[in-house]
């Protein structure tokens, strides 16, 4: 009775007794729930999400990984090549992936191929023996862009002898078929793609050098090489496959992370939409052109006026990066255009030719002799204080020397942003695709970078109230004080004469083209400049290689549904042994205490029935004995 009372004294402590039929199930019931939490403490949370700082530090190591050699060992990789056939000669680029992750939303894990020495796989030729060589161009002192000035070329050299085509390409082919393990060569998809120079051959000559490669390449090597996988590519194709290459190093094509910013995308026809990462888009100025390629997340951008419908329509590229057609996670509508005469070298040519015209024409109106001879010169308020240069076209001479007013360079480039005589497109008045400056981001590569990086390091982060001051107390000092600090080391290591040169005239360029003909706000927050993107340049090579290869996955995950149909119980039996193995215990566990709660109930029956009887023979027998005593 002690042993009752004192478990009876402990459930009253928090709440009435409960009754002889109620504590067994409250014992069972506690028991049950102290399982319960010793079980969530010791399962792994495998399949909880991991935290962001653990996200970071996976992309961290990716990135780390791709900077590795690539392992030729491994037999579950697969490869691809790329020789991109441009205007001043021809690169090749071996990239490799491995097997597909299964995720028919995800694309495929591209990297460039490095060599033991950790060095990319890539090599670049230029006409040679095989054909006749043209004369040699100028030191690049910008990026070339997408469409390169075809000042070198490169295999349309060979349009007057296009038997020569695949000799010319053999060099680059080798190399390739060299980092490429062989038993892989027949598996290995190679894509020959033609870039500026081709494109300014006559349609007969294109034909007849890339038929010689559909032709002969075969013949010599073993890579997976048909009619299709060599082509005459489009600017806006080449633009599309840069702006690719950029958003997939960058991780955009991901969908999986939260911590990014996003976008509302429409999905024209279907009439749907999603939300996903925000891309980034791109500016690239070179030397002769600049273009820019961005996503267009409103289908209704389209509609514009009659006489723009056409023009919208043929800078608008629309196309599905994913393996799945049905599926929309991976439909992207890019603009994408190219200006010619806009580069950063081209539109000093034409600034000069716009001065000296008005120039002349002022002397003529004015009876004057400015810019005539150097005791008279022209004062260029795109070249810094005091100094001297002379322009000369069509035998007629201008004498010029710096004042170094960048806020008047900047006014005096406005009107060549309308293009020069019909010959170039107006950067103001073609169409452009509505930009959402609340919710977009852009990256400016080549002069974007070098005009804030070489001389103002002002490289990555875009201020355009800290980039005019930059430039403005650049313009304003004598050509002596930067040539001597040019050779102090106060600039970049790739800075030169050109760049201290022209860099007053080059910022006020790039100024004008991003603020009014792009029209971007001056407090915009969200564009970078940059040469590399995580440490390595990225070609267009690598989106057009995402593009063509698209469909690839589809063997993949055709193996992989057949590997899961015939491995799902294997797989649930390994992968939830834990689970089961603990829900065996609970279950012993349980039935344990039951049965020992059924025994107790038991033996307090038996108890309470003895203790009756004792009762009955104290309150009957004993008393029946005592009345039968005389």
């Amino acid at each position: 009775i002690l042993r009752i009372g004192v478990s009876c004294l402990s459930w009253r402590s928090v709440g009435p007794c409960p009754g002889p039929r109620q504590r067994p199930a409250a014992l069972g019931l506690a028991l049950l729930l102290g399982l319960l939490l010793l079980l969530a403490a010791a399962v792994p949370r495998r399949w909880a999400a991991p935290p962001r700082a653990s996200r970071r530090d996976e992309r961290y190591l990716a990135r780390a990984e791709e900077l590795t050699a690539t392992d030729t060992e491994d037999s579950s990789l697969n490869y691809g090549v790329v020789v991109d056939c441009g205007s001043s000669g021809s690169r090749v680029f071996v990239y490799f992936w491995p097997p597909h992750n299964g995720n028919p939303h995800d694309l495929l894990d591209i990297k460039q191929m490095r060599d033991r020495s950790s060095r990319p796989v890539v090599k670049k030729i230029k006409p040679g023996a095989c054909c006749p060589s043209p004369a040699p161009s100028p030191p690049r002192t910008a990026g070339a862009g997408w469409l390169t000035a075809p000042s070198s070329p490169g295999i349309s050299v060979t349009a007057a002898a296009p038997e020569q085509a695949t000799a010319y390409l053999r060099p680059l082919l080798r190399f390739a078929a060299a980092h490429v393990p062989p038993r892989k060569h027949k598996e290995t998809p190679l894509y020959i793609l033609c870039t500026a120079g081709m494109r300014l051959l006559p349609e007969r000559q294109q034909a007849a050098i890339l038929d010689d490669l559909v032709t002969n390449v075969p013949l010599e090597f073993d890579f997976l090489f048909s009619s299709s996988h060599a082509e005459v590519i489009s600017g806006k194709q080449e633009g599309v496959y840069a702006w690719i290459g950029i958003n997939f190093v960058l991780g955009r094509f991901d969908h999986e992370d939260e911590e990014d910013a996003v976008v509302m995308v429409e999905l024209g026809d279907q009439g749907k939409s999603l939300v996903r990462k925000r891309t980034v888009g791109i500016l690239d100025m070179g030397g002769a052109s600049l273009q820019i390629a961005y996503e267009v997340p409103d289908s209704g951008a389209i509609s514009s006026p009659q006489q723009q419908e056409e023009a919208a329509k043929s800078l608008l590229a629309e196309f599905n990066l994913g393996c799945d057609v049905q599926h929309a996670g991976h439909m992207y509508r890019v603009y994408v255009n190219t200006f010619l005469g806009f580069g950063g070298n081209f539109a000093r040519q034409r600034y000069e030719e716009h001065v000296l015209n008005q120039t002349y024409a002022h002397n003529r109106l004015h009876s004057q002799q400015t810019g005539l001879s150097p005791k008279m010169p022209f004062l260029d308020p795109c070249l810094p204080v005091g100094l001297e240069d002379t322009v000369v076209r069509g035998g007629q001479t201008l004498y010029m020397r710096g004042r170094g007013d960048w806020q008047a360079c900047a006014k005096l480039l406005q009107p060549l942003l309308a293009g020069s005589n019909g010959s170039h497109a107006s950067l103001v008045e073609t169409y452009k695709a509505p930009i959402d400056f609340s919710n977009s981001e852009f990256y400016g590569f080549s002069e974007f970078f070098y005009c804030t990086e070489d001389v103002l390091r002002l490289g990555g982060q875009y201020s355009a109230p800290t980039f005019t001051s930059a430039a403005q107390e650049y313009c304003s000092q004598r050509w002596e004080v930067l040539t001597q600090r040019f050779r102090g080391g106060l600039y970049s290591a790739h800075a030169d004469q050109h760049r201290l040169k022209y860099q007053c005239f080059k910022s006020a360029w790039m100024y004008q083209v991003l603020h009014e003909g792009f029209q971007f706000p001056l407090d915009y927050p969200s564009l970078r400049t940059a040469q590399l993107v995580y440490d390595r340049e990225v070609q267009w090579t690598l989106g057009a290689i995402l593009y063509k290869t698209r469909f690839l996955p589809l063997r993949d995950l055709r193996q992989e549904s057949i590997r899961q149909a015939h491995a799902s119980w294997l797989r649930l039996s390994f992968v939830y042994n834990h689970y089961l193995f603990f829900a065996c215990i609970l279950v012993v566990a349980l039935a344990i205490v039951l049965y020992l709660l059924r025994l107790r109930r038991i033996h307090r029956r038996q108890l309470r029935s003895a203790q009756h009887t004792l009762l009955w023979l104290d309150k009957v027998v004993v008393p029946l004995g005592q009345g039968s005593v005389p």
